[in-house]
Order: C-alpha cells, then sequence, then structure tokens
C-alpha cells in the first residue's frame, strides 16, 4: 500500500467513493464538493507534496452510467516521484468547484473541459470557450454531438468578415477605419 493510499484511507475513508490500483496507478473517486479538501491536502501534506496538476479532462458514458460524465485529475508529486489519479462523477447540470486557487494550470485546463464537455467549474475566475468560436453551439466532445452537418460556404473575401468580433482585444485598440 502506498503512502498516498494510507493517508487518504486515513484522513478522507468517509469521503472516497472508490479507490483501487489500475495499472499501476492510485485511482480514487470522491464527490465533486470534496475535490477542492482533498486535493489541498495532496499539495499540502508534507509527506505527498503533489505540486503538480498535470492534466485535467473528462469522459462521457451517456446511457452508461448513473452520473453521465466523469472528470478526471493527474496529479504529480515531484519531490517523490508520485502519482495519483482522482476522478469525480457528475450530470450534466452539476457543477464542479474550481481548482484554480490550488493550481494556476487549473485555470486553462478547466476552460477547455467546459468548452468540449460544457461542464461547468464553479468559482472559475473566466469560464469561457478556449478552443471554439465564441457562437459555436453544442459540445464537440459529447456522445451526442452529431457527427455530421452541413458545412456553411466559404468565402475567401476578407472584407466580408468582422475580424473585431473575434479579436482578443477591446474594439478602441483595433482601426476602426479601412485604409
Amino acid at each position: 500500500m502506498s503512502i498516498t493510499e494510507q493517508k487518504l484511507k486515513t484522513s478522507y475513508s468517509d469521503k472516497i467513493v472508490e479507490m483501487l490500483i489500475f495499472r499501476g496507478d492510485l485511482n480514487v473517486v470522491v464527490q465533486p464538493q470534496d475535490m477542492p479538501e482533498i486535493c489541498r491536502f495532496l499539495k499540502t501534506e508534507p509527506e505527498l507534496k503533489y505540486n503538480f496538476l498535470s492534466c485535467i479532462t473528462a469522459a462521457d458514458y451517456l446511457e452508461q452510467r448513473e452520473k453521465r460524465f466523469e472528470v478526471v485529475y493527474v496529479l504529480f508529486s515531484i519531490p517523490n516521484n508520485f502519482r495519483v489519479i482522482l476522478k469525480t462523477r457528475v450530470n450534466e447540470n452539476e457543477e464542479i468547484p474550481t481548482l484554480t486557487s490550488l493550481w494556476g494550470t487549473a485555470n486553462w485546463q478547466e476552460r477547455e473541459v467546459f468548452d468540449m464537455f460544457g461542464l461547468k467549474f464553479s468559482g472559475h475566475p473566466n469560464l469561457k470557450r478556449i478552443l471554439m468560436d465564441d457562437d459555436w453551439v453544442g459540445y464537440p466532445q459529447r456522445k451526442d454531438f452529431p457527427l455530421t452537418y452541413e458545412v456553411p460556404n466559404f468565402s475567401f473575401n476578407k472584407d466580408e468578415h468582422d475580424y473585431r468580433r473575434v479579436a482578443p482585444w477591446r474594439g478602441d485598440e483595433w482601426p476602426t477605419e479601412k485604409p
């Protein structure tokens, strides 16, 4: 039994839904509301020091599980060479607490999960699309997202496109008149 497994069982046995070793990695499933507390413990516990949030992703289990989505967090303890995979299960209308106050890397990763799956992270400082256009409808990584669609006509005429709409800066910094 790893030290991470021991510490989690000792401190959070009542909050762990499931714990197993899969392909040599400790996988822990917790409730969404318990995620920040458990992550804070993993990061600040002197014997663990999970100081790097490597990845946040999600999986859609449409009609396969009671909770449709599983959000997956991969944490590393660089000083100790440990890895743990935390998971939480939610439906599309449930929010997951953000981890941006613990790891800066959570910011864009949570935005990507929001953009691809439509899952919301409560308390996130800037939860908006990161990969798809702001006016994109739907979430491409969901299993119910249509695989085919009608492609709109494409125009090579740059004059017909308003680039100010998609510019990452404010309109007052963008030239308002054409040369």
